[in-house]
This record gives structure tokens, sequence and C-alpha cells, in this order.
């Protein structure tokens, strides 16, 4: 069914529920399910299955099964790009039904999940589709007389664990370079927001996908996720989340030597100086925080803002946050929705009160908005230190703290300060300024100028703690991939 983006939640048809295994919709192997909650009413969407370490090697071994002898390896990679072509077109098509069902499940406001989540899963679907048969490997000169090659193939069965902030999105980033390469796919939802991957199963079915290409079982990741990661069939784990979540897998994986990539958590600097258009840095900084909830790994939390320019950038940046919309996220004008649930919200206002007790100055937000749903006002607290939890701290809400600066190198010492390195921005008309600061800070994306643009072609990823390895471009594609070398005797 289409939906309109005035939608209501009761409007919208659940379809699965179910573990999506070998082609088919099962029940947990336990008949166990869990709740996925709407965070905007704090009401019951749908109970969904809850898969378990059986679930997963079922779905372990149908993957297997169609990696090794199934049509999958021996369709040719144009085909495997037409497939994909065509979920995208799929997609597509049903982008309303499909964004409804997101924000009711995540929260996110309609025109975010319609308007952007939405074209940028198509687009990496596209993207991915069209570099499937451009996957080859070079001849090498080596001495003697022979003739070397490297040929580049699959990995194998890759299990996919994604989070709860873009749930479609999350899923394409994953799908999308696994496809292409000629890898099949175990993947673990979000139990926060497994509706809209369930989904996009059933619809990779129709547009004729091999049963066990893709596999998809919903469930908890100390169950379910920890099955995924300790299964001997499965070659790769991709797993998007928090570094802690990220150490354990490594952990976990260590037995079975499985290839890892990680896209972590950050705590990116976003940098103001004088000289910068500061309507425009102030507009960067307020999408660069407040996008999805502030539920972005890549956010520019800890925002520095050069002294002289402080008094003014914080008038424009504070009207911008009071002048935020919240409420109903399927109201066309809702600009902030809901956190995605309980725990979210509580750790967000946790985060607020230390903010207050270590002597920072909350100088907008700061509280509940409204009495139901996981509504947190846009928070900007001032005067913070470098070494408060608010300045440390992941809290993956809208809360923004502000450090006034003045020395460059001090500056760019203060921007390194953390474990993290995921992203990282400047605004300035200074061309050496950029350009330097672009090449000391450490992390893995650094924007000039802008804030949040992202694009299937150019590699996302971090420094440190952030993660190794990188999604979307053709970096991500070639961790899905083994090199192989070929000599032989002429």
């Amino acid at each position: 069914m289409a939906t309109s983006l005035q939608a209501s939640p009761a409007e919208i048809q659940v379809q699965h529920t179910q573990c999506f295994i070998d082609g088919q919709w099962q029940e947990a192997a336990s008949g166990k399910t869990f709740a996925t909650i709407n965070p905007a009413t704090e009401e019951l969407i749908a109970e969904v299955a809850e898969g378990d370490t059986e679930d997963v090697d079922r779905a372990a071994r149908a993957a297997r099964r169609a990696f090794d002898s199934g049509d999958w390896p021996k369709m040719d990679a144009r085909d495997r790009g037409r497939l994909m072509y065509l979920l995208a077109d799929r997609i597509e098509r049903e982008i309303d039904e499909l964004a409804a069902l997101e924000t009711l499940d995540n929260g996110k406001p309609i025109r975010e999940s319609r308007h952007v989540d939405l074209p940028l899963v198509v687009d990496v679907l596209r993207y991915y589709a069209g570099y499937a048969d451009k996957i080859h490997g070079s001849t090498i000169p080596i001495r003697g007389n022979y003739f070397c090659y490297t040929r580049r193939e699959p990995v194998g069965v890759a299990g996919q664990i994604i989070p709860w902030n873009f749930p479609m999105l999350m899923t394409a980033w994953k799908w999308g370079p696994a496809l292409a390469a000629g890898c099949t796919i175990v993947m673990k939802p979000a139990e926060q927001t497994p509706l809209t991957c369930l989904r996009m199963a059933q619809l990779a079915k129709e547009v004729g996908f091999p049963d066990g290409v893709i596999n998809v079982v919903p469930g908890f990741g100390p169950t379910a996720g920890a099955a995924v990661v300790k299964h001997p069939m499965i070659d790769k784990v991709a797993f998007t989340g928090e570094h802690r979540t990220a150490q354990i897998i490594t952990r976990d994986s260590a037995e079975t030597l499985k290839r890892l990539t990680f896209e972590l958590g950050g705590k990116s600097p976003n940098v103001v100086y004088a000289d910068a258009d500061l309507d425009a840095a102030a507009q960067g900084a307020y999408l660069g925080l407040y996008l999805n909830q502030g539920q972005c790994c890549c956010a520019g939390s800890r925002l520095f803002v050069e002294a002289s320019a402080h008094e003014a950038f914080m008038e424009k940046l504070t009207g911008l946050a009071k002048n935020r919309k919240l409420g109903d996220p399927f109201a066309e004008d809702t600009e902030q929705g809901p956190q995605v649930d309980r725990n979210q919200f509580d750790k967000i206002m946790s985060y607020i009160e230390k903010g207050q007790q270590e002597g920072a100055r909350c100088v907008t937000g700061g509280q509940r908005h409204g009495e139901r749903g996981y509504f947190v006002q846009p928070t900007i607290f001032d005067a913070v230190e470098d070494d408060m939890a608010i300045a440390q701290d992941e809290i993956f809400g809208p809360v923004l703290s502000v450090l006034k600066f003045e020395d460059t190198e001090r500056m760019i010492e203060r921007a390194n300060r953390t474990f993290y390195g995921l992203a990282a921005a400047i605004w300035t008309r200074d061309v050496h300024k950029a350009h330097d600061f672009a090449a000391r800070v450490r992390a893995g994306t650094v924007w000039v100028n802008c804030y949040d643009v992202f694009d299937a072609a150019a590699p996302f990823g971090g420094f440190k703690m952030s993660g190794y390895g990188r999604e979307l471009g053709e970096e991500g594609l070639k961790a899905y991939t083994e090199s192989k070398t070929v000599t032989v005797a002429l």
C-alpha cells in the first residue's frame, strides 16, 4: 500500500514479524517473541520473533548452501547487479510505505524518512549494483617464466549486525557491497527497529533473489548477535554500533578468525572560526548535532567556537534550537521526533543532569518535551570544559557541548583528545586553515564548510576506537572480498 506523509500509525500495515531464513518466514525456534514499541506514543506496534542460537544456525546453514552450491555462485556478476537494480526499483516504488514504517518503528520525522533516508537507500543499492561486474584483479610481472594474476573473490557468508538509528539505510550499506561481491548474508537488525529490514527481505525475495542469499534473524545482541559472531559457517562480521560491543565481537570471533569491519561511535569536533560565514556555520552545527534526534555516530557534538565570534555565533545557534519543531513524527512540519526508546531517553537525561552538576551552562533545552513519548528538548551547553562527561562521552542525543578556543595549535590538540576518530568539520574562509585541519585531525571523514554530506561513492569509517575498515565506495566493497594469487608456469 502507498502511504502519504500524513499517514497515522493506525493506517500502517506491519506485514512481517518472523525470521526470514532460506527464503521462508519462520517463527523463532523457541517460540519466543519480543515487543517493538512506537517511541512517539510508547504503545506496542507488534510482537516480533525472538531469534536465538538455533535460528542463527539455520540461517547460517542456508547462507552457506546458497554460497557454496546454490544458484548465487553460478550467477553472472551482471545478473547479480540486475537483481540489485530490481530491488532498488521496488523500494523506490514502495517508498511511501517504507518511509512510514521506518518512522513508526524508529520515531524519526516522516520527512526525513521519506526525503533523506529512503532516497539514500535506493542510491546505495544502485551504486553497488553497478559495481557487481567491475570487481577484478590484475596481472603481475613476477620473475621467471610465469603468468601471475590476482582474483578478487567474495569472502563468503557475511554476518551483519546493524543499529537502530538508520535501520533501512544501514541495511543498504551492508547489503550493497556484500551482494555486489557475491556474498550471502545473515543479518541481525536492532531489536528496537526490526520492521523495515524484514520488509526489505521480502521485497528481495519478490524481485528474484535466490533462497538463502539474504537471511534476517531479529533478536537481541547477547543471544542472536553473539551466535552470528561465533558461528563457524560465517566468514565475516560487519558491525555498526558501540565500541564496547565491538570489543566483545573481537574477542568472541577470535576462535574462527573472522574478517571484521566496524563502524563505531564518535565525539566529533566541529570547529567554527571567526572568519567563517557564521550563518552557514550555525546551520551546519545545528544539522550536525540535531539530525535524527542527535542519534548519529558522526554528530558534531563538540562544537569549538573561536572566542571572538562566540557571542554572535551563539545567538544564531540558540535561536535555531529554540525554534526547532518537536512533536508527532508523522506531521509534515515536525523537525524532531522522539528518541528511539526508554533506555536512550533515560541515558540522555542523565547526561543533561551531569552537565549541570559539572558546571556547564545550559542555555536552552534540558527538559523532556511533552508527557508521552521519548522526546527530549534540543539542548545546548555553553562554558563546557574538555574533561566534563558531556564533552568526553558519546551521548547519542540532542545535547550539544560548546567549547571556546583562541589558539589553533591548542584547538587541534583538544580536538584530537578523544579515543574516537570518526568525523570532524571546520568552518572558515581560509583555505590554509581548512586543509591544515583536515590533514592533522585524526578522523575518518573531515567536512569543510559543510556537515553530514554523504555519498555512496565516498568511503566512511573511523580512526582509533571509531572502528576499522570502511563502508561505502570501493573500499567498502573490498571488505567483502578476498584476494587470490594465481601463478601459472609457461
